[in-house]
């Protein structure tokens, strides 16, 4: 089931949020059952035969979980330790055969010239999310920081269907608290107020901007794919929107998990915060898939010395949590590479601030122009890791990243070059090719590439105009970029910004005929 969908938003959503207040005003542990249940239940929409998957995971790792708690209170650390391994490994194994087991064996055959085959082996639909959550939660188990221990609420936790598909990746310490506090279970305008903007705006997103530019990047990728020509302008244009279409569909989604979550007294961690915004590539990945970005530092960079062990082991530790991660997003060796790519930025970005700091920079000051020179340079980087990440193949990617830079000629729509008046004549002698036919394609390709790309850059996000309401648990609002165009759009209840919020939602509901996954539900 899609939050992007009829049958959830005029459905699911009713039903079960009105079931689980009823329920809360006898008893709050059945009404937290009742979630649970209606999560399964979603979660079970797209394939019934994993919900029993879910349920055993949900099991085993509660079991363990409690094992855990009982040798580590007994001070049998060794017995902790290898219950710890054996849980992790027993996730890390179910994951690796449904995600990864054709990849390797794939790959094992082209390099060997052997056939083997496992058949075909259906992904379940966010398999990489419940895992990690639950990773998590095993680990700080052993380490002492979990206090409740209600498997009630622990499978709310890990089942929750804010969360459940597509992240954000859970931290105990954040969720189950909150599912053991009476103010929860109690229905409010507030919540339901604050949840259903969030959400309205997230459906925008998604469903207007998302998959409103999404017809403009496919097409260049299927090109490259197939090796059909493609020249600068086409490169940019679907790499571009690409890069856009990506941002509103992540960011659309974590805005629709936070404000569905809302609406029930839940408040998630934030997972989205303008990433091409960033100033370096340390501060997008502070900024994109922020929970996901936070799992890889704490339970695999820090894991593996982090930066404890000198410098060369840190940049070594980079690489490996940014290649892993990757790795998590698909399998595939372009992932792998879009990984690594990342993992290089951020050598160079950390060796760039100890080269600055020992010339006695001071690098919390910068001017105006650097720091628009370094988002430039930021985005452009960030833009050329995307072209591996949606690419299905190397040859692809290189394909598009020549034409990027030139390499596979320069062409323009006739219809383009005739608006140029004589600048037409010297942009063909210089070698600039003029083509007939699509010329509206160009100009509508450009034309959302710019708007979208404005805002982007220059309007305030989701979070920072709901501000004034604690849109998300890490959200500090002297961090949100207070600037004086942001307080023109904060919203607050006031007929204005109702009337404004039901046209963004009733707009997004009159898209919803073209129905589409998120992006993120691949991976």
């Amino acid at each position: 089931m899609l939050f992007n969908s009829f049958g959830f938003i005029l459905g699911f959503l009713p039903v079960t949020a009105a079931v689980f207040f009823v329920l809360a005003r006898f008893n709050h542990r059945l009404a937290a059952g009742w979630l649970t249940i209606a999560s399964a239940f979603f979660y079970g929409w797209w394939n019934p035969a994993y919900v029993a998957l879910l349920a055993i995971s949900v099991s085993f790792n509660y079991a363990f979980g409690i094992l855990i708690v009982r040798a580590v209170a007994s001070g049998r650390t060794a017995e902790s330790q290898r219950l710890l391994t054996l849980a992790v490994l027993a996730n890390l194994l179910l994951l690796g055969y449904y995600k990864y087991a054709n990849f390797f064996l794939g790959t094992a055959n082209n390099i060997a010239g052997t056939h083997w085959s496992l058949g075909e082996i259906v992904l379940p639909l966010g398999i990489s999310f419940f895992t990690f959550t639950q990773i998590a939660y095993l680990v700080d188990t052993y380490q002492g920081k979990v206090k409740e221990y209600s498997f009630v609420h622990y499978a709310l936790f890990v089942t929750y269907f804010p969360h459940l598909i597509a992240g954000p990746v859970l931290h105990h310490k954040e969720m189950m608290p909150q599912f053991a506090q009476p103010e929860t279970y109690r229905p409010t305008l507030k919540n339901f107020s604050v949840g259903l903007t969030i959400f309205s705006i997230g459906l925008f997103k998604k469903v207007i901007l998302a998959d409103g530019i999404a017809v403009y990047a496919s097409p260049i990728f299927t090109a490259a794919e197939t090796g059909s020509p493609v020249t600068l302008f086409d490169a940019w244009g679907g790499v571009l929107a690409y890069s856009l279409q990506l941002y509103f569909d992540f960011s659309g989604y974590s805005d629709m998990a936070i404000g569905l979550s809302r609406v029930f007294g839940i408040v998630l961690p934030l997972n989205f915060n303008s990433p091409y915004k960033a100033v370096n590539v340390i501060e997008f990945w502070r900024r994109w898939h922020m929970t996901l970005s936070r799992f890889l530092r704490d339970y695999l960079y820090i894991a593996l010395g982090g930066n404890r062990k000198g410098t060369a082991r840190r940049y070594l530790n980079l690489g490996i949590t940014m290649f892993l991660g990757g790795l998590w997003h698909g399998a595939g060796w372009t992932f792998a590479a879009w990984g690594l790519l990342h993992g290089l930025y951020l050598v160079v970005n950390y060796t760039w601030q100890a080269l600055r700091r020992a010339l006695g920079h001071d690098l919390s000051r910068s001017t105006p122009f650097g720091r628009g020179i370094a988002r430039s340079l930021t985005l452009l980087a960030v833009i050329a890791g995307w072209v591996f990440f949606r690419s299905s193949s190397f040859e692809a990617a290189v394909h598009l990243l020549d034409a990027m830079a030139g390499f596979r000629g320069i062409a323009l729509p006739e219809a383009i070059g005739r608006l140029l008046g004589p600048l037409h004549g010297t942009l063909s002698s210089a070698g600039v090719e003029f083509r007939e036919g699509g010329g509206s394609q160009f100009a509508l390709t450009y034309l959302w590439v710019g708007s979208l790309a404005c805002i982007v850059l220059f309007a305030p996000n989701t979070q920072e105009i709901l501000r004034r309401y604690r849109p998300g648990l890490d959200f500090y609002p002297a961090r949100g970029g207070q600037a004086s165009a942001i307080g023109m759009v904060t919203w607050r209840p006031s007929r204005w910004w109702g009337v404004a919020t039901g046209v963004v939602f009733a707009c997004g509901m009159l898209s919803l005929t073209r129905v589409s996954e998120f992006l993120y539900f691949q991976f």
